[in-house]
């Protein structure tokens, strides 16, 4: 079958592409502003992309195309596809129904920290020879690849609850029909699709409504609005962790890099890693307790994130010019920049500077929902250099001395004028930010 992907660069549509060849589909497909890490990706695998959408359909035409969700009515492609009568899905339903069909779906949803879990999954699974399946929206150091079909009947899932497509509002995490459930956390995100915390509280519900009883549900105990999920019904035995009672992780050194395993009053495992971060610590319990699902042991777990070497874009070390190291991380939430930050004031301590550079670039951030969160997220930072375009449309208010740049060539500039050796640079932003780390890696080897 030839299939055609709209918005193949997306993280999710790129990876549904590998999976789509896997199955021995003919795949090719379009997107527009097209950037790293996906085009790599898709570059690399011999996938071909087409840039930009004011073109015709490709001949001879496809059999079906799949549509992200990223495209509307108006597009010229997605009105070609309607007046020619093509057949088409969303992603997350051809998903379902060709490949996740009778598997063990493992997903991991929640605000924060989904591609991280799932890669750990992925990866616990791996280690024990059960060879998984997976699908992770980010680019995993343990495999080759974002994406893989395999034979094994379980399958890893990242469960976003973006909605579907231009024609499917629901979340695309309820095609997705999990047996082993985490919910890591859930806060208001998504502006620009739901109105507020309940509407995607609802969301989360239904995929609650759609996990067997003979499944399981791995929540944090202490999270308001998934207890309120959880207090609208459900059918599925429930786990909780972070529980001082139960199930719970412990730091083991004063950057968060080791960890011991707790139930209740009794140690189950140990383990140390590259990663840093007492979220990550909380992250990796959450997967150990899906994989012992699936029927892995603790101690199987534990050796297998020992050798878990992370995710690019996740307090990813880019490069050190002149004793200024650069790091690249995906933080964009409030919640995510406050623990980003911590993990790596904990990694070096007090004596040395961390200068944060954030790209509000998320739908929600631009919409300013979290404008008045944004500042007291980023205390932990010695200075801060926002990049506020004009088109932004609204004033961020930052920590005190904190600086506000409409042009990046200026934040760059100033940024390498004040860096000094030792400081630890922090670049936070959801895309590819003009691919400022190189630009500043270049600058800061320029500086005399």
């Amino acid at each position: 079958m030839r299939i055609y992907i709209l918005g193949i660069c997306g993280t999710f549509m790129a990876s549904l592409a590998l999976l789509a060849r896997a199955a021995g589909h003919e795949v090719s497909g379009v997107d527009a502003g097209i950037y790293p890490p996906m085009s790599d990706l898709l570059a690399r695998e011999g996938i071909a992309v087409d840039e930009g959408y004011a073109r015709d359909l490709p001949r001879p035409l496809p059999d079906l195309v799949l549509i992200g969700n990223a495209l509307s009515r108006g597009n010229p492609l997605v009105e070609a596809v309607l007046r020619q009568g093509l057949p088409y899905r969303s992603g997350a339903e051809w998903l379902a129904q060709e490949i996740l069909q009778g598997r063990w779906v493992l997903a991991v949803a929640g605000t924060h920290g989904k591609s991280s879990t799932s890669a750990m999954l992925a990866w616990i699974l791996e280690y024990a020879g059960l060879n998984p399946s997976f699908l992770v929206g980010a680019e995993l150091r343990n495999f080759a690849n974002s994406a893989r079909l395999s034979e094994s009947p379980f399958f890893v899932i990242e469960a976003d609850e973006y909605d579907t497509a231009f024609f499917d509002k629901r979340a695309k995490f309820v095609h997705y029909r999990p047996r082993t459930l985490i919910l890591n956390n859930l806060e208001y995100d998504h502006a620009d699709i739901y109105p507020d915390l309940a509407a995607i509280e609802t969301q989360f519900h239904h995929l609650l409504r759609t996990v067997p009883d003979n499944g399981l549900v791995i929540r944090p105990r202490e999270d308001a609005a998934l207890e309120r999920v959880w207090q609208r019904g459900h059918w599925t035995p429930g786990l909780s962790f972070a529980d001082p009672d139960g199930w719970q992780v412990r730091p083991e050194n004063a950057e968060a890099s080791a960890f011991s395993v707790w139930e209740g009053k009794e140690q189950r495992g140990a383990w140390a890693w590259s990663l840093m971060g007492e979220f990550n610590g909380q992250n990796a319990l959450a997967a150990m307790l899906a994989a012992r699902h699936a029927g892995v042991p603790l101690p199987t777990s534990c050796a297998a994130l020992a050798e878990f070497r992370g995710l690019r874009r996740r307090l990813e070390l880019r490069g050190e010019r002149r004793g200024v190291a650069v790091y690249d991380d995906f933080a964009h939430h409030p919640t995510a920049i406050a623990k980003t930050l911590a993990a790596l004031r904990a990694r070096v301590g007090s004596n040395k500077r961390i200068l944060a550079v954030l790209e509000p670039r998320s739908n929600t951030m631009k919409l300013g929902v979290h404008k008045d969160t944004l500042g007291p997220s980023l205390a932990v930072a010695d200075a801060v250099y926002l990049y506020a375009p004009a088109e932004l449309g609204w004033d961020p208010v930052l920590p005190e001395g904190g600086r506000s740049y409409r042009d990046l060539e200026a934040l760059v500039a100033d940024l390498c004028r004040d860096a000094k050796s030792g400081d630890q640079i922090l670049v936070m932003s959801n895309g590819a930010f003009g691919g400022i780390h190189e630009r500043l890696l270049q600058a800061l080897e320029r500086v005399p």
